[in-house]
């Protein structure tokens, strides 16, 4: 299917590995001129800007001043700005609430709630101008599904999804459309890279991070299909919301969790 986003200027951020590396990846294939933001730079967002039109710039989204200066460099460069995607995000394990100093708050809302607010904010002017611009915010089952493993993860997803509806309520009848696709556990490195939710979840149960990811995981969160979801998975559908294709599709939440979430 011809998505029909050839020739299209998308700002996608964290764009260096896991989901927003597959997003940069899945535009670059539909010709889609890639402005792909990143505090650093990885050899396979190095690969991508050489088969691609992308752009990488190494800005720190959880800085007030890095969303708006990725923005303006879509801008300087291409002249517009069609899409945006907010795709940056951390997390860590937790023992609990209890552990989790405000400090850490402040860090994980920076960069999965604050991020989207300061890019939204200085992409929204442009996407205007064009009057068919699209946003699509990455957020989390956890929005929905909270798990004390990871409070502030979930807090500030579920902040995201809000927003999400928030801006299509006011944008949408401008021609801005603002969509959520909100992934369960996919094979990325916020799972598997030391130290992550892999490690955690093989200490829990007495068991290695490949048989976590590949087995117990899936079994002990309820995945109807047994795995991960792959990265690519979560790209295409952004591709598609981006797209469009998706022209009358606004102000919804599209969950890509293998059957993990079993109610509406």
């Amino acid at each position: 299917m011809d998505l029909q986003l050839s020739g299209k200027v998308a700002v996608v951020t964290g764009a260096s590995k896991g989901i927003g590396l597959a997003i940069v990846e899945a535009f670059g294939r539909e010709g889609v001129r890639v402005i792909a933001g990143s505090r650093t730079t990885t050899p396979e967002l190095e690969a991508l800007r050489g088969t691609y039109d992308v752009t990488v710039v190494n800005v720190d989204l959880s800085q007030p001043e890095g969303p708006a200066t990725l923005v303006q460099h879509a801008v300087d460069q291409h002249g517009t700005i069609d899409i945006l995607v907010n795709n940056v995000g951390v997390g860590s394990p937790r023992s609990g609430f209890l552990d989790v100093d405000d400090a850490e708050w402040q860090h994980v809302f920076d960069l999965n709630l604050f991020s989207a607010v300061r890019a939204s904010r200085a992409a929204l002017p442009h996407l205007l101008k064009t009057g068919s611009g699209s946003i699509v915010n990455i957020t989390s089952i956890n929005a929905r599904l909270p798990f004390p493993m990871v409070v502030d993860y979930s807090a500030a997803k579920a902040g995201l999804a809000s927003l999400t509806k928030c801006l299509s309520e006011e944008f949408a009848p401008r021609g801005v459309r603002v969509n959520a696709v909100a992934p369960g556990p996919v094979r990325t490195p916020f799972w598997t890279a030391p130290g992550g939710f892999a490690d955690a979840a093989a200490s829990a149960a007495g068991t290695t991070a490949q048989e976590a990811v590949d087995e117990v995981v899936p079994r002990n969160m309820g995945i109807s299909t047994g795995r991960f979801t792959e990265a690519r998975e979560v790209a295409d559908l952004t591709a598609f919301l981006a797209s469009p294709r998706a022209a009358n599709i606004t102000g919804s939440e599209f969950a890509v969790n293998g059957g993990q979430l079993k109610t509406v």
